[in-house]
């Protein structure tokens, strides 16, 4: 009878797996698999007694197996892992993403024996995330601030009004992904569109790289050259950092604006320009004006309809969405498998003040993707200035730590209307660690906050 008794409470642990939703298996210090439930089998495609018995790197074929397993952290650190995002290929050949889970399994004396993974398949949450995130896309931007969504409702109207459009916001906001979006939207979408980094060139080159010039207008003009114009004929031309052109072009430009045509270089005769102008800058062009720095004809006449675009660090929200955006197309154009950001890395992006804003993001992802070559994006694969600017305000915080805490909670709540769900993806951090957090700093939320 009492020879019975493991055999039996094995039997019953057993039966007790076998009744959960989630895939659950446990190995020995060989990583070799001793149990595999039938949510595993469903999930994967493989039965438990083709799995027990061999290396789980043979059954798990997840894409962490070789480079960042989180069953092997857990065993060397005795540490658990939690919700890992990972893709397992099924028996079928089938990827599908799932999240994991490990623990150590330690004996009656405390001494570590193996561990114990589980696993979610995260096949419907991921559809549903694709959807989620093709709501907040238009044309080629993604954001869900409400500034930017905005925006996106009122682009189809300037888009078919055919004006001249002026955009303002920080270098690096996506000015040029706007001007192109209005492009695509209007009825000129059918004829070129043209860009020109105005702050690029010198006065007298970009002067014959808008205009064009004719054969002799100068000692090495050979031959004629069409000019950005030109090009742009029947289409839209964007003039980015409007506000670095000199006085003498701007007067040119005017004139572009006003006459609907312009000189090449060495002409006689005005050429007829039927061409839609979208400027931006990075500078406050109504300063410029005030400053005697920018000709306020020539201001008004491009600011028929202006757009500012806000900076990523008052669009914070959107940093998940974006950062899963980047890796998603650097997996399809580097043929990589990263499967996403680790919750501690991602705290850090949303605490770094992005003075570079969306092209910076852009940049710190791929610099990730050189050190990640699969599984999650970590602390260790960001740049050195992210970790340096979050250890800097942690150092000037230090003092009042629990109140800058409760104010950065306060802000994010704010901004996401008091939607504890939204604010938390914000933040990096779970729901139910917001919700502790919350309570602990004693921060007012109204009664009937959204979920």
């Amino acid at each position: 009878m009492t020879a019975d008794r493991p055999n039996k409470k094995g039997k019953v642990i057993e039966a007790i797996l076998d009744c959960i939703n989630d895939g659950v298996f446990t190995v020995d210090h060989e990583w070799i698999v001793t149990s595999f439930n039938q949510a595993a089998e469903k999930i994967t495609g493989i039965r438990s007694k083709e799995a027990i018995g061999r290396p789980c790197c043979e059954v798990f074929r997840a894409n962490i197996c070789e480079s960042d397993c989180a069953l092997r952290r857990t065993l060397e650190t005795g540490r658990p892992q939690v919700n890992q995002h990972v893709y397992i290929m099924t028996a079928q050949g089938k990827r599908i993403p799932i999240s994991v889970s490990t623990a150590p399994l330690r004996d009656e004396n405390g001494d570590l024996m193996g561990g114990v993974e589980t696993f979610r398949d995260l096949t419907l949450v991921e559809e549903l995330r694709k959807q989620l995130r093709n709501h907040y896309i238009f044309a080629d931007m993604l954001s869900r601030n409400h500034r930017m969504q905005q925006m996106f409702s009122i682009l189809p109207a300037i888009a078919e009004s055919g004006s001249t459009v002026l955009l303002g916001g920080e270098s690096g906001t996506g000015k040029e992904l706007v001007a192109r979006a209005i492009h695509s939207l209007s009825r000129r979408k059918a004829g070129p569109f043209v860009a020109v980094n105005c702050g690029a060139l010198p006065d007298t080159l970009l002067e014959s790289e808008l205009f064009g010039y004719l054969a002799g207008a100068f000692t090495d003009a050979k031959k004629s050259k069409p000019g950005r114009f030109a090009i742009a004929e029947g289409g839209t031309i964007f003039l980015d950092e409007i506000g670095d052109i000199s006085a003498a072009l701007q007067v040119r430009l005017l004139r572009v604006l006003q006459e609907k045509e312009f000189e090449p270089l060495g002409g006689t005769r005005p050429v007829k320009a039927d061409v839609r102008v979208i400027a931006a800058s990075n500078k406050n062009v109504e300063d410029l004006v005030k400053e005697g720095k920018f000709r306020d004809d020539l201001y008004y006449r491009l600011n028929v309809v202006q757009v500012v675009l806000p900076p990523l660090r008052e669009r914070k929200e959107d940093i998940p969405l974006l950062a899963e955006l980047f890796i998603d197309r650097l997996n399809h154009i580097q043929g990589r498998d990263v499967s996403g950001i680790a919750e501690e890395a991602l705290s850090d992006l949303m605490h770094h003040s992005w003075p570079g804003n969306i092209r910076e993001l852009q940049n710190v992802i791929e610099h990730a993707f050189i050190l990640c070559r699969s599984g999650l994006i970590r602390t260790g694969h960001l740049p050195d200035g992210i970790m340096a600017s979050r250890a800097q305000k942690r150092f000037f915080t230090i003092g009042t730590l629990a109140e800058s805490e409760a104010k950065f909670i306060e802000e994010a709540l704010e901004r996401n209307n008091y939607r504890r769900l939204a604010t938390a993806r914000e933040l990096g951090i779970n729901k139910t660690t917001l919700w502790r957090k919350i309570k602990k700093l004693g921060i007012k939320c109204p009664e009937e906050n959204p979920e």
